[in-house]
């Protein structure tokens, strides 16, 4: 294979130079030079912050490329470095339960309750894995069940929280982003059958291990800390007076737009929103701190290379298989991929079209309706297309987006499409 490495002569010294921004490492196929171009102006050139991207066609490793910064101080982005990226975790701790399934051990349409018996109680005894995997469950509410955002870091807590709480609506009838106790309700459920290792352990077994993954981790161990990328997002240092006034202002908006729009005979209720997404103290966890990074929320705090969220969904993209390693049947991919429901939902109000754990890609200037994967806040993301073969990654470590992502991997991702789409076979 042909390749084109990216590479400056010299390293860059520290205290954000700027000649950094225009200098890239990696190796790229020439038919992905696009992607490449796309990252370019996905990094930021006038503030820190860095990114890597990694794309996988027909089993092959065609992008992996990465630049930038990767703290305030002007720390250069390296081939190893670890970045935040939030709900892209989901896709993680979805593809690790589709393997418990694959193996006989969850049914799919079985109640959650079967393993986790305690889950039964408030009314949930009906409950199914597959209204946890598509979202409806009506258990997105993560604000009506925490008194602080800290107890988000006790796994425990969180675990007696989710099997006490009774659903916003009936099983099925509806669906809502589970934006944060996503996490909890897939990684409880895989922890029972699998015998009680923690999520972190698990991950590092069933998925990093037999794939040979470098940089997979939900819950980073102390000798890997020093990998990690800072966050860095306008407002995140904020006093915590500051932030706690601007969730108050987000809180006092949000219940003004929801009485506007049930005037105007809409049905989203943005409140449902923030309560989805943002439980009291929100604001005053350090998302860059140590503790923060060593819990598992395997809806939030997955810290990832690119190189290793593409090889999983390459596996994907792969019909569950990847340099002779397999990880899922075709059937367990083809299943996980189908769509679940459509329309608006009640956090989210735009139609993410749920699969069994992921969701649509979105990517500009191309389609891709086989595809599927999680984006993330902050802009990460990962997905497979098994039509193409096609598996994309970006992790990025500045800017915010949205809840499910931003533009950023939406153009990468479009980049991909288009390029795999021209290549000569």
């Amino acid at each position: 294979m042909l390749q084109w490495t990216l590479h400056q002569t010299r390293r860059p010294r520290m205290g954000y130079p700027q000649r950094i921004m225009s200098s890239f490492y990696g190796t790229l196929h020439p038919d992905f030079a696009s992607v490449a171009r796309a990252l370019r102006r996905i990094v930021p050139r006038k503030a820190p912050g860095g990114a890597a991207i990694c794309v996988y066609h027909k089993g092959e490793k065609v992008v992996d490329i990465w630049g930038g910064t990767r703290d305030s101080a002007g720390s250069p982005w390296e081939e190893d470095t670890l970045s935040l990226s939030f709900s892209t975790t989901k896709g993680v701790a979805s593809t690790l339960l589709h393997l418990y399934v694959d193996r006989g051990l969850i049914e799919i349409d079985a109640p959650v309750a079967r393993y986790w018996p305690e889950f039964a109680a408030a009314g949930k005894q009906d409950l199914t894995v597959r209204h946890l995997l598509c979202h409806e469950a009506g258990l997105f509410a993560i604000a009506d069940m925490l008194d602080h955002a800290r107890e988000m870091l006790d796994w425990d807590t969180m675990v007696e929280r989710l099997a006490a709480a009774e659903p916003r609506h009936a099983p099925g009838q509806a669906h809502g982003y589970h934006g944060l106790t996503y996490g909890w309700l897939v990684g409880e459920l895989v922890r029972r059958v699998a015998g009680g290792k923690s999520f972190s352990e698990l991950i590092a077994a069933e998925l990093a291990g037999p794939l040979g993954l470098e940089g997979l981790y939900c819950g980073v161990p102390p000798e890997q800390q020093g990998r990690c990328a800072q966050l860095m997002a306008a407002g995140l240092d904020a006093p915590p007076e500051t932030a706690r006034g601007r969730t108050l202002k987000i809180q006092r908006g949000a219940e003004r737009w929801r009485d506007r729009l049930a005037r105007l005979g809409f049905k989203y209720d943005p409140t449902d929103t923030l309560a989805a997404l943002a439980p009291a103290g929100m604001e005053e966890l350090d998302w860059n701190g140590e503790a923060f990074r060593a819990v598992s929320i395997p809806a939030a705090n997955g810290m990832f290379t690119a190189r290793s969220l593409a090889r999983l969904y390459a596996c994907l993209a792969g019909g569950g298989e990847l340099d002779g390693v397999r990880l899922l049947s075709t059937q367990a991919v083809e299943r996980a991929a189908q769509p679940q429901n459509a329309g608006a939902g009640r956090v989210i109000p735009i139609s993410m079209r749920w699969r069994l754990g992921y969701h649509r890609v979105f990517a500009v200037g191309a389609r891709a309706p086989r595809a599927f994967g999680h984006f993330g806040f902050g802009g990460s993301g990962g997905w497979a297309d098994p039509s193409r073969q096609l598996a994309v990654a970006l992790t990025v470590n500045s800017g915010i987006g949205t809840p499910f992502g931003d533009t950023r991997i939406a153009r990468i991702g479009g980049a991909a499409i288009r390029a795999a789409d021209k290549r000569r076979p």
